[in-house]
């Protein structure tokens, strides 16, 4: 059947870039279809009525026509607005980083509620948190299993057999491995007891664990970094104004 011509979706504003002199191409992450592009037309204007809606990381419901090589956006109405509270370096910074890893693992096209529910979420805690960067290393394990790619907690990741008491964080493998895996050569970060608990309470559900276990320890921080960094091929840019984004008002 061929598709409707107008449809709706709910979506995150992940990015956008400019296109002529008054549009721009804008990038959400939608509950219904996934990541998607489609095209705000005259936003740049003064007088536009996506003024302050299309704003980064701002969650809009949206009306979209259906065109040859992008949708365009007819209709945004914001059903959360985040940008007032993003707009503190640490936040921004941090809420640029959740995004960051979502606008890479995602697919075009690719509806994943699970992983919608979870930047939603992390969006609004970094919005309100005193320290927003402490919210990421528990957003990335989850959005790593959430994407089926996590690692397991209780493995060597190399060989398969269940960790002994001294472990280490393998970045080149994407997980933990034991003593008699790892290359002497290599300096690894290792991990003690309580710290891979941290990893497991991290990784663990919503509501699994008592909220005291989901601040991250120190080597725990360094050992998602390395995690996250293998399965994107680089580390984050996590940098204020690295979104590339400019307000509808600007």
């Amino acid at each position: 059947m061929t598709p409707a011509r107008t449809y709706k979706a709910r979506g995150i504003v992940l990015r956008a870039r400019n296109l002529g002199e008054a549009d721009k191409i804008v990038t959400f992450f939608t509950l219904e279809n996934g990541k998607i592009d489609a095209v705000a037309k005259g936003v740049r204007r003064t007088k536009s009525a996506f003024a302050g809606r299309l704003e980064f990381a701002n969650e809009c419901d949206l009306t979209m026509h259906r065109g040859r090589s992008l949708d365009v956006i007819a209709t945004a109405d914001i059903h959360r607005e985040l940008w007032t509270k993003l707009v503190r370096p640490e936040a921004f910074a941090a809420a640029h980083q959740a995004i960051e890893l979502i606008d890479a693992f995602c697919e075009l096209d690719a509806p994943l509620p699970e992983v919608y529910a979870l930047l939603a979420g992390v969006l609004a805690a970094i919005a309100d948190a005193d320290d927003p960067s402490a919210l990421l290393p528990r957003f990335s394990l989850r959005l790593l299993d959430a994407l089926g790619v996590a690692p397991p907690t209780d493995a060597c990741v190399r060989c398969g057999q269940p960790l002994p008491e001294q472990a280490f964080v393998d970045g080149e493998a994407g997980g933990l491995i034991g003593a008699e895996c790892r290359e002497r050569w290599r300096e690894l970060i290792e991990l003690d007891e309580e710290d891979r608990a941290n990893v497991r309470a991290l990784a663990a559900p919503k509501g699994g664990t008592r909220r005291a276990a989901l601040t991250a320890r120190p080597r725990v921080v360094q050992a998602v970094e390395l995690l996250v960094a293998h399965h994107l091929g680089r580390r984050p840019k996590a940098g204020a104004g690295a979104t590339g984004f400019v307000t509808a008002r600007r």
